[in-house]
């Protein structure tokens, strides 16, 4: 089931965009805009950065596999999805299947692309591209980067899907990933 929806708001003309600070992960941009329904001089700010990958794996016993990794921005420890960043040159689905590989320890020859979710579009400029990897097999350790510090899990989908029903699962990307698979396994029904 296909719906559309007609957008009716314009674009806003950029005028100026100046880079403040660049890390390796993102840069900060000042944006002088012109929108065209009222003036405006204030400068919006926004986050530039590559795009990001998630991917729902599962095993041939219906499994999800999941990282447990302390986060920063909240301090606290948090159980998702495998995903990353896109390298420079690579196609999405390459980042996912290197991704999951590095992260879990897991391979897949069946992949379904599920859509893309817009980071945050108030101050993001990227977009996350959602998978669902199927009948993944363990192939040996898992080799994360040296800034990251996973545990990996498998439980039974339906048992992730409760978690994420009662909060503990809680990461926005995560979420829209798993809105998404609903969704298409709602309409392969």
């Amino acid at each position: 089931m296909s719906v559309m929806f007609k957008f009716s708001k314009p674009g806003w003309e950029l005028l100026k965009d100046k880079k403040l600070y660049e890390t390796p992960i993102f840069s900060l941009h000042q944006l002088q805009l012109n929108p065209p329904e009222f003036q405006s001089n204030h400068p919006y700010y926004i986050l530039k950065a590559p795009e990001w990958i998630n991917v729902i794996p599962l095993t041939a016993e219906n499994e999800i596999v999941l990282v447990e990794q302390y986060r920063v921005g909240i301090d606290e420890t948090t159980l998702e999805l495998p995903g990353g960043m896109v390298d420079p040159g690579e196609k999405p689905l390459e980042a996912c299947k290197r991704e999951l590989h590095e992260e879990t320890g897991y391979l897949s020859d069946e992949w379904e692309k599920l859509g893309r979710t817009s980071s945050n579009p108030a101050i993001l400029n990227n977009f996350t591209h959602l998978y669902v990897a199927r009948n993944c097999s363990y192939t040996g350790s898992n080799n994360p980067d040296g800034s990251e510090d996973i545990k990996v899990h498998t439980m039974p989908l339906n048992r992730f899907l409760s978690l994420v029903q009662n909060g503990t699962v809680h990461h926005a990307i995560v979420l829209a990933a798993v809105a998404q698979f609903l969704l298409n396994e709602r309409d392969l029904e």
